[in-house]
C-alpha cells in the first residue's frame, strides 16, 4: 500500500498559505505510551468572590469558557472543556481577617469547620457555584486539595508557617482530627451536593517554607507526609469512600528524584514508591498509584527543561516502572529570555506558546498522564490566569493594596487569553482515556533545536480509532506537513487553529494539503470508525 498523504488547504485572510519545504511526520499508532487521565485547572483563590458576587451572566460566561464542550453555529468551540477541576479546601484565614497575617483578602480562605467542632456547609458559596457549574457542563473528574490544616489545628494558630520551622504546621495530637476533617468534606459533598471527588491531595509543595504573609501553606518532611497519609488512608477506607489520594505536589520536578536540600522532603519517587522503602505508600488503601509534582523552575533554559524531564522519566523507570506521573500545577514564575517572567500580563501568543511547550515536554518526555494549570482566574498583572479579571481599562491589579483589588471582588470585566485557548488544544480534544502514540518529525533537527521549531504530540481513542494531533509552531513561517505511516484514507479531518487572530477556530478541510500556521497551537482531529493500522514502508 502506498503512503497516504494528508493535505489541507487553509485560507488566511483570503490568501492561500505560502508553501515552504514540507515536513514529514512519521506516525505509528501501534506504539503507545501513557493513557491520559485529565487536563485541569484550580479554583484558587479567585472564584470565591466571582462565584458569589459577580453577575450571573458573567459567571456563566466564565464557566462556559472553562468547561463547555459545546460549539457555536460554525462548529467553533465555546470553551476548552477542562476534564478536571481542582477545588481548594481552605484553612480559615478568612475568618481571622487581618489577624491571619495574610495581607491580600483574595488569598484568605474560609473553613467549613470552626474551633468548637461545628460545620457550616453554607460557606464557600463562590467555589461551590463553580463546582456545580463544572458538573453541569460535564467535567468528568474533580480533585479536592488543601495546603494548610485549619488554623485551630496548627502549631502557631495561623494558616502559614513560622519562620525557621520547616516541619508540618500541625499539632502532633491533631493528625486524626485533621484527617477526619478532610474526609468529612469529601463525604458531605458526595452525599449532599452530589459531587464526587475522584481525588484528594492533602499536601502542596511541602519543600517550601511557607512562612511569608502572602498565602496559606505549610512545609512538611517526608516522614510527616507518610504519617499523615497513612492515617488519612485508613479514614477514607473505614467510611467506604472511593476517593483516591494523590501525593507529592512537589515544588519542582527535581524533588521527585533528588534529595535537594537537608529537610528530608526530596527523592520522593524512591521514598514513597520503592517497594523496599520503609515509607512505601503503594500498598495503602485509596492510593492513586501516581506521584505528583509541579513544573515550576524547571522550564528554562530549554536544555534544562528537556534534561530534567528525561531524568524524571529515567528515575521512574529505574525505581518503579508501574508508577504514573501527574503534573498538577504550573504557571509562569521562572525568569526566561522569551517572555521575561511572571509579572506583566500577556494575553497573546508568546506566553501561550511557552506554556504549550511545557505541556508538550511534560507529556512526551516525562510521560505525564495528567496536566493541570495553576489558577483559572487572575485579577493581577501577572501571567497566572487562563482568564483575567480587570476593569476593562488596564492590566489588572498591580499590588495587594490597590483599590481595584477591592472592587473586583464584586464585578469586573472578563479578558480571555491565548493561553486559555492554547491549553484548549489539549483539554478539548485529548480526552480522558485516550492514549499517546508515536509521532516523530523527520527534519534532521536535534531535540533542542526542535523545541523552537515545530512540535507534535499524537493521541488515539482506542475504541473509535480517532486520532488527535496537537502542533506547536514556534517559528514565524507556515509549516506544510505530511503525515506518514498509518492508514487514514477514510478519516474525516477537522482542523482547529489558535493564533493571534483565532481561538480554536475550526476549518473545513480538503485532504490535499496540511499547513501549520506560524506562531500557532493547532489541532488536527481525524475521526475514524475502524481501528487504525500501521503501514510498513
Amino acid at each position: 500500500m502506498r503512503p497516504v498523504l494528508i493535505i489541507l488547504s487553509i485560507l488566511l485572510s483570503g490568501h492561500l498559505l505560502a508553501q515552504t519545504s514540507e515536513v514529514t511526520i512519521l506516525v505509528n499508532p501501534e506504539r503507545t505510551y501513557q493513557s491520559i487521565q485529565n487536563f485541569g485547572a484550580s479554583d484558587s483563590w479567585r472564584v470565591q468572590f466571582v462565584g458569589e458576587n459577580w453577575p450571573i451572566s458573567k459567571r456563566e460566561k466564565i464557566a462556559d469558557l472553562l468547561f463547555s464542550l459545546d460549539t457555536d453555529e460554525n462548529g467553533n468551540p465555546v470553551g476548552i472543556g477542562l476534564s478536571n477541576w481542582r477545588f481548594y479546601i481552605g484553612a480559615g484565614s478568612m475568618e481571622q481577617g487581618d489577624d491571619s497575617d495574610i495581607r491580600n483578602v483574595w488569598r484568605r480562605s474560609e473553613c467549613f469547620l470552626d474551633a468548637e467542632g461545628k460545620y457550616d456547609w453554607s460557606k464557600y458559596k463562590g467555589q461551590r457555584w463553580f463546582l456545580q457549574a463544572a458538573k453541569k457542563r460535564g467535567v468528568p473528574e474533580f480533585t479536592a486539595y488543601t495546603i494548610s490544616p485549619p488554623v485551630f489545628y496548627t502549631k502557631n494558630g495561623l494558616a502559614h508557617a513560622t519562620k525557621g520551622d520547616l516541619g508540618f504546621n500541625l499539632k502532633t495530637d491533631t493528625y486524626e482530627a485533621y484527617s477526619k476533617f478532610l474526609v468529612d468534606i469529601i463525604e458531605h459533598f458526595e452525599k449532599n451536593e452530589k459531587v464526587y471527588f475522584n481525588y484528594l491531595s492533602p499536601f502542596n509543595e511541602p519543600q517550601w517554607a511557607w512562612d511569608q504573609s502572602n498565602q496559606e501553606g505549610t512545609p512538611a518532611t517526608n516522614q510527616e507526609l507518610y504519617r499523615f497519609i497513612s492515617i488519612l488512608s485508613k479514614e477514607l477506607y473505614a467510611r467506604a469512600l472511593n476517593t483516591k489520594l494523590i501525593i507529592g505536589e512537589a515544588g519542582d520536578l527535581e524533588y521527585l528524584y533528588k534529595k535537594n536540600g537537608n529537610n528530608s522532603n526530596g527523592d520522593q519517587i524512591n521514598i514513597f514508591f520503592n517497594p523496599d522503602s520503609e515509607m512505601y505508600l503503594g500498598d495503602l488503601h485509596n492510593m492513586e498509584y501516581a506521584i505528583t509534582a509541579h513544573s515550576y523552575f524547571t522550564t528554562w533554559p530549554l536544555k534544562t527543561q528537556l534534561d530534567i524531564r528525561q531524568k524524571l522519566a529515567d528515575r521512574m523507570e529505574d525505581i518503579n516502572p508501574d508508577l504514573d506521573f501527574w503534573q498538577t500545577e504550573f504557571c509562569i514564575l521562572e525568569k526566561n529570555d522569551e517572555i521575561s517572567g511572571g509579572w506583566g500580563r500577556d494575553t497573546g501568543m508568546p506566553t501561550a506558546l511557552y506554556v504549550a511547550r511545557v505541556i508538550h515536554s511534560d507529556l512526551t518526555i516525562a510521560n505525564a498522564r495528567s496536566w493541570d494549570w495553576w489558577t483559572a482566574l487572575s485579577q493581577f498583572n501577572y501571567k497566572d490566569g487562563l482568564i483575567h479579571l480587570d476593569d476593562g481599562k488596564g492590566p489588572g491589579v498591580v499590588n495587594d493594596t490597590s483599590q481595584l483589588n477591592y472592587k473586583l471582588r464584586f464585578d469586573g470585566e472578563i479578558t480571555e487569553t491565548k493561553l486559555l485557548w492554547a491549553l484548549g488544544n489539549y483539554s478539548r480534544f485529548v480526552r480522558p482515556g485516550m492514549v499517546r502514540i508515536d509521532a516523530k518529525i523527520e527534519n534532521g533537527l536535534s531535540p533542542l533545536e526542535q523545541v523552537t521549531d515545530l512540535q507534535v504530540a499524537a493521541f488515539k481513542d482506542t475504541t473509535s480509532g480517532k486520532l488527535v494531533f496537537v502542533f506547536e509552531n514556534y517559528t514565524h513561517k507556515d509549516k506544510p506537513i505530511r503525515l506518514k505511516g498509518c492508514d487514514i484514507s477514510t478519516g474525516q479531518p477537522a482542523f482547529f487553529i489558535t493564533d493571534e487572530k483565532r481561538n480554536l477556530q475550526k476549518y473545513q478541510v480538503r485532504l490535499d494539503q496540511l499547513v501549520i500556521p506560524k506562531r500557532s497551537v493547532s489541532t488536527l482531529v481525524i475521526e475514524k470508525q475502524n481501528t487504525l493500522k500501521s503501514i510498513n514502508f
